[in-house]
């Protein structure tokens, strides 16, 4: 029997993979790069074989280049049934490659003839990458929270999140905190590309045109960057600039901070070393060694603060409203900015 096989583009991919699983047929340093966030990992080829494959088709011909394709498969076929029974009960699944070419069709017939219902991406991997980027150029309603250092703005991002707003926390995707201090106490951060992957995975949840919060950042969170067109629309539309006394900022980040460990706590002081200064640098290291956390992260917030006002000056003034809280008290807080956002954008 002729097995047929159903491919479907990108935006009914997008559409049904809610409610499918999805297999990845790419090689595991292809998946490790960036794959479709919940996709399930059944590589055709071990990298060394695709490599081996891909130079035979270069050097020699697509003929001896599908012979060494099908002695590296032969001896796995069962393998291949085995991985999938077990990470799946389901008998429908989505499959996708690079290209949407031989590899995912050759996965594809495998499966069904084991009586699978499978359906592949056309134009595979590469079309999963275009669509994110485009996606990002639509224009949404977003508004920035912003706000020097210590101000609680993650947790503001989390109470408004639990207030059923919508909100693309930037700083958790990506395992970092934004800071030289940043990596302290987190996750390895993903790849880059891995990195996009996930935030579209949140912001195609979104409706656009009802209001998304996200945290004012800097391009780069980390070693990952923000997708341009995202940050254009994030360095362009209405922020909110959160005032807090010092004195309250700094009691939040020695409670933060106080419990890491303090080698980190020491070489991220380094990393900024050339900002802070010489003298700076020493009084925030002893500082650390005493325990006395509190001069420590009043040193730090000086560089803080005037890199915060110098950004936030580089922005179209009339974007930018001001919010003075008197507490760090995030679920009051959060409250607060739902309510000035009305009064002051709202209009």
């Amino acid at each position: 029997m002729k097995i047929i096989l159903k491919t479907i583009k990108i935006h009914e991919f997008i559409k049904i993979s809610k409610h499918l699983p999805i297999i990845d047929v790419r090689t595991p340093k292809e998946y490790e790069k960036g794959h479709i966030p919940k996709a399930f990992n059944i590589p055709l080829f071990t990298n060394e074989e695709r490599a081996i494959v891909g130079t035979k088709y270069k050097q020699e011909s697509r003929d001896t280049a599908l012979v060494q394709a099908l002695e590296f498969i032969a001896p796995k076929v069962i393998a291949y049934l085995d991985a999938l029974q077990r990470i799946l009960p389901s008998k429908e699944i989505l499959l996708y490659c690079w290209r949407g070419g031989l590899r995912s069709a050759g996965m594809a017939k495998l499966f069904e003839a084991d009586e699978y219902k499978t359906t592949t991406l056309i134009k595979g991997y590469r079309a999963y990458r275009n669509y994110i980027r485009l996606s990002f150029e639509q224009k949404a309603k977003i508004i920035i929270l912003g706000g020097m250092t210590g101000t609680g703005k993650t947790d503001i991002l989390q109470e408004l999140k639990n207030l059923d707003e919508q909100v693309l926390d930037l700083e958790k995707i990506a395992h970092h905190k934004g800071s030289a201090f940043g990596s302290i106490e987190q996750e390895e951060q993903p790849t880059n590309e891995q990195f996009e992957n996930n935030i579209f995975a949140c912001w195609n949840k979104f409706d656009l045109k009802k209001r998304i919060w996200i945290e004012d950042e800097s391009q780069l969170i980390g070693k990952v960057s923000i997708p341009k067109a995202l940050f254009n629309q994030i360095r362009t539309n209405s922020v909110i600039n959160i005032e807090l006394a010092k004195e309250i900022r700094i009691e939040r980040l020695v409670r933060e901070y106080s419990k890491a460990n303090t080698e980190l706590l020491k070489q991220s002081i380094i990393s900024i070393s050339k900002r802070l200064g010489g003298l700076n640098t020493k009084l925030a290291i002893e500082s650390i060694e005493k325990g006395d956390f509190r001069t420590t992260v009043d040193i730090v917030l000086t560089y803080y603060d005037k890199a915060y006002i110098y950004g936030l000056n580089l922005r179209k003034q009339q974007t930018v409203k001001t919010l003075k809280f008197e507490e760090d008290n995030p679920k009051r807080n959060a409250r607060k900015v739902i309510n000035f956002v009305k009064e002051k954008f709202d209009k």
